[in-house]
């Protein structure tokens, strides 16, 4: 079988177009290494070591001062709250309550962490198409503000809780149900939620019949409906589809309307503003939506992808075949977007990221990681300059899902969550150690 051959090169990307990819405020340093939130990559990696998952403090409160900010200026009664699956770090639900967000959470895993971290119960969304027990009962001994009825035995289950947990008291439960609008956006099959044939929420008609059915509810009060249909949508359209969806199931007092924006990952990549997607929002909800109705949204993705870099060092330069294989020290154990969503991302040597102004513009390189797997690839047909073993790699905009995904393929130690900002970086997560990966084992 022939080895295929990397396809000719395009114009290279500008060293701002690449720095553009980056957190906002990422600079180069004199030597030509990158500085990450004031710091600089070559310091990061002697300190934290590599692998390592570096997150732009600073971004991060930027991004969601811009989320906050903005949707309380477009739509006064309003709250922003974090899909915490595209992170689930105790220090990043620390920051974005000290930010004043909410959550929501898909688990029980997710609710402690949230807790643990000081979110205000009464700001906690609580999803899932299939809660357990014991994750409802937590949910409602904490007390959060809202429950996403996904189906009917979210039903059942919630108001035998309630009773359990109340007896002949009068408590009830805020929920909202899960409306599936039969909205299809443009992204990968895995990630989208909102068509016939989704797993999650409920088709128009049985939407009535759970609203009729909690109506009637004496344990559970019904505030509104949820709507989501995905992630990694780079249009707005079908958000504005999704709110006329809903708008047609009656008038409630809360309207949750998910998230999915898209982040950037590629130099090809054009996702709307956050302001254009809260544009489309509130303004589908002005026009079709009561007046005085509160409006919730989730973004996760959008808020933390961009806020992330990874940076690993090269172990082993391979030139066969027609490519050159540059394979680092990390791989599909820290990053399995790739691998499960064909994901791009694009990569450079953190140290030397300009081209020479007399020299080319790099070699296209395909960036491996370590595993034994064939799929173990975090970038193809990328321009590194002058690759060699030594060199530290950095990608940008893994702040969401990597961290989710970090995985234990060929017993890796998941690695450190660093935050950088004004020139300090401070681990919030450790490296694990070869002791942890036996911890739970039994004689």
């Amino acid at each position: 079988m022939a080895v295929p051959t990397t396809p000719a090169a395009p114009a290279p990307p500008s060293s701002d177009a690449l720095l553009g990819l980056f957190p906002p405020g990422t600079t180069t340093a004199p030597d030509g290494g990158l500085r990450i939130g004031g710091c600089h990559v070559a310091e990061l990696a002697a300190r934290h070591g590599t692998p390592a998952l570096l997150i732009d403090e600073g971004a991060l409160r930027d991004r969601a001062g811009r989320y906050a900010d903005g949707l309380a200026a477009r739509r006064p009664d309003s709250m922003v709250a974090f899909a915490s699956k595209a992170f689930p770090c105790t220090a990043v639900y620390r920051l974005l309550a000290e930010e004043g967000l909410g959550v929501d959470v898909a688990g029980g895993g997710e609710l402690a962490l949230a807790l643990a971290a000081g979110t205000d119960p009464a700001k906690v969304i609580v999803h899932g198409n299939a809660k357990s027990e014991s994750y409802l009962r937590a949910a409602v001994e904490a007390g959060v503000g809202l429950v996403v009825i996904d189906n009917f035995d979210d039903i059942d289950r919630l108001e035998h809780l309630m009773a359990e947990a109340h007896g002949p008291g009068r408590r009830e439960q805020p929920v909202l149900v899960r409306v599936t609008p039969d909205v299809r956006p443009d992204t990968h099959e895995a990630v989208s939620t909102g068509q016939r044939g989704s797993k999650f929420g409920l088709l128009l008609p049985q939407a009535r019949e759970a609203v009729a059915r909690l109506r009637g509810s004496t344990r559970l009060r019904l505030d509104g409906l949820h709507v989501h249909i995905g992630s990694q949508i780079l249009d707005t359209e079908p958000f504005v589809r999704a709110v006329a969806a809903v708008a047609g199931l009656g008038r409630f007092p809360v309207y949750d309307l998910g998230g999915g924006l898209g982040a950037r990952y590629t130099y090809d990549d054009r996702p709307p503003t956050v302001e254009a997607y809260l544009d489309a929002l509130t303004g589908a909800a002005d026009e079709l939506l009561p007046a005085g109705a509160r409006v919730i949204v989730e973004p996760g993705r959008s808020m933390v992808a961009e806020t992330g870099v990874s940076l690993y060092r090269v172990v082993t330069v391979k030139r066969s075949g027609g490519e050159t294989f540059v394979a680092v020290d990390g791989g599909m154990g820290d990053n399995l977007e790739v691998s499960l969503y064909g994901q791009r991302f694009e990569a450079t040597v953190a140290t030397r990221v300009q081209a020479p102004a007399d020299g080319p513009p790099g070699e296209r390189c395909r960036v491996v990681g370590r595993h034994c797997e064939s799929g173990d690839v975090l970038s193809t047909g990328v321009l590194l300059q002058d690759p060699r073993p030594g060199d530290l790699i950095a990608v940008p905009a893994t702040g969401a899902y990597t961290y989710s995904l970090a995985n234990n393929y060929n017993a890796a130690r998941r690695p450190p969550v660093v935050f950088c900002r004004d020139g300090r970086s401070r681990p919030v997560v450790r490296r694990e150690t070869y002791a942890d990966l036996m911890r739970r084992d039994l004689p």
